[in-house]
């Protein structure tokens, strides 16, 4: 239904749309019929303005590659509700945008302090954590999150395995993976890209065993 919806919107392009927008709405409907290689395409594209376009909104420049990644998986991941009524740009633009000051809000109640009282209408209030030191259990629990998580790993085709565990395992930048594999970096983002939507379809259906 997704690509026929595609299809019926693509032939009736947006007025005065420009060449690179009407090019953008096919590798949508490429990658929307299954296309791989059009989502490397359009990361290609996009990675660079996605990064200035985040990095203008926050401090870490280490967390910025990691930000447009995650934009990409919620917009391929999204990929059949867009319309090209809109530039594709426009709406990528936009999912970086509330994605990044979601990311900002989080972290802004991460950084609430737990020692200290914060003031209310009420007065001062003083946030309690319970005591864990007893729970005998996390560290067990712990063990078989990560053997689930490993397990999945392990399950993935072997190039989506090898980046995602140069990426998270072993911490190497996007670059690097590049250089090591010799790929494209678009091709890089692409494929962790794909073994991180891989990884939670297969943590979701062992979510009960986490």
């Amino acid at each position: 239904m997704a690509e026929e919806n595609s299809e019926l919107e693509n032939n009736s392009p947006r007025k005065n749309a420009s060449a690179s927008s009407l090019e953008d709405d096919a590798l949508v409907s490429e990658a929307l019929a299954g296309r791989e290689d059009s989502y490397s395409k359009l990361v290609d594209k996009y990675q660079k303005p996605l990064y200035f376009h985040i990095r203008k909104m926050i401090k870490e420049v280490e967390l910025v590659d990691d930000l447009v990644q995650e934009v990409f998986m919620k917009a391929f991941h999204n990929l059949n509700s867009y319309s090209n009524e809109y530039a594709f740009s426009t709406w990528i633009y936009r999912i970086a945008t509330n994605h990044t000051i979601d990311y900002l809000r989080k972290k802004k109640l991460q950084t609430l302090s737990i020692d200290q009282p914060y003031k209310t209408k009420d007065g001062d209030m003083e946030i309690q954590l319970p005591d864990e030191s007893f729970s005998t259990d996390e560290p067990v629990m712990k063990k078989e999150r990560k053997a689930i998580v490993q397990e999945a790993i392990d399950d993935l085709p072997e190039k989506y395995r090898l980046v995602i565990e140069m990426r998270h395992m072993e911490e190497k930048s996007y670059q690097e993976i590049a250089e090591i594999l010799d790929l494209p970096l678009g091709t890089v983002k692409a494929h962790i890209f794909r073994a991180r939507e891989l990884l939670y379809k297969a943590l979701i259906d062992k979510r009960d065993k986490i």
